[in-house]
């Protein structure tokens, strides 16, 4: 039996079988049992060596080890998460927008941050707070194409998932990012079956030199109920915390109310935005009494 081995990266995984793009073709393969052995689920983005057989059945035969993974939705590898948010209809949520941004530094993903609509409203002001976070930003109109540009500088290279809830314009900026887009979307879709089976099946696209995941039914929602961050851990995902960690008076500090704190300090010379200390306030009181067992 004839038999070639490359490495790919797997592009989706739909009903036992998985489509890895390799050697500028797409192969269909199923996984060795040895990853069900092991409680190891291939994931669209992971990494693979896999073995193509003339006359037999395709296999991923190693996953070589992830750099992260989010959980909802399921996604390996990831670089760069965009959170786009629109101005107006529906108005953001800035608590959802910090809550997205610390998953992400969490996980040493690069999160950015899109305001869309920004035909409906002043963006100056949301982008000053994430600006003097040091978070990537910007404001875009699909309809006249105003930032897309610079949405592009921010995604090249690697993997990037689109975040947000209903109404904020992903797909409509999606396509303005590539006009390719919906149309490689519907063809790849066709090609590997979207439609037979559930659609909250996580696809990646090819566009230029980078993969763009087609997340259908997820949102922001989605992938922060899938993450938890705990009250230790939490200050770090902060960037612009680290200047001041470790200078506070008590080592005990929990960056929130405490006397001597150097994180509120900076809150109040305005090197701090009020608006993410208050983000980061409301997610410390949801976990500071979760303990690791619980988990």
């Amino acid at each position: 039996m004839s038999e070639q081995q490359f490495s790919g990266i797997i592009i989706k995984g739909i009903g036992g079988f998985y489509y890895i793009e390799a050697n500028e073709t797409i192969y269909e393969c199923k996984a060795r049992g040895a990853f069900r052995k092991k409680k190891i689920a291939p994931l669209a983005g992971d990494n693979v060596l896999i073995t193509v057989r003339e006359n037999g059945e395709n296999t991923i035969d190693e996953i070589k080890e992830r750099k992260n993974f989010l959980l909802r939705p399921p996604v390996a590898n990831v670089d760069t998460l965009v959170i786009v948010s629109s101005v107006k209809e529906p108005v953001p949520s800035l608590t959802v927008i910090d809550r997205l941004t610390a998953i992400a530094e969490s996980k040493g993903i690069k999160p950015c941050v899109v305001f869309s609509k920004s035909d409906l409203g002043d963006t100056a002001y949301l982008e000053e707070i994430y600006n003097l976070a040091g978070i990537n930003v910007c404001s875009v109109c699909c309809k006249t194409g105003e930032g897309v540009d610079r949405v592009k500088e921010m995604i090249k290279g690697g993997i990037t998932v689109f975040t947000g809830n209903t109404g904020v314009g992903k797909s409509s900026l999606l396509n303005c990012i590539d006009s390719r887009f919906s149309i490689e979307t519907g063809e790849i879709s066709s090609k590997l079956g979207r439609g037979r089976h559930t659609t909250r099946d996580v696809t990646l696209h090819k566009i230029s030199d980078f993969y763009v995941a087609d997340t259908p039914g997820f949102s922001s929602l989605d992938i922060e109920s899938g993450e938890i961050i705990m009250k230790d851990d939490l200050p770090y995902c902060f960037t612009e915390f680290n200047d001041y960690l470790g200078r506070c008076r008590f080592s005990s500090c929990t960056h929130t109310v405490d006397k001597g704190c150097k994180i509120l300090e900076a809150v109040e010379n305005g090197e701090i935005h009020k608006s993410r200390h208050n983000s980061y306030v409301t997610m410390y009181n949801e976990v500071k009494n979760i303990k690791e067992w619980q988990l």
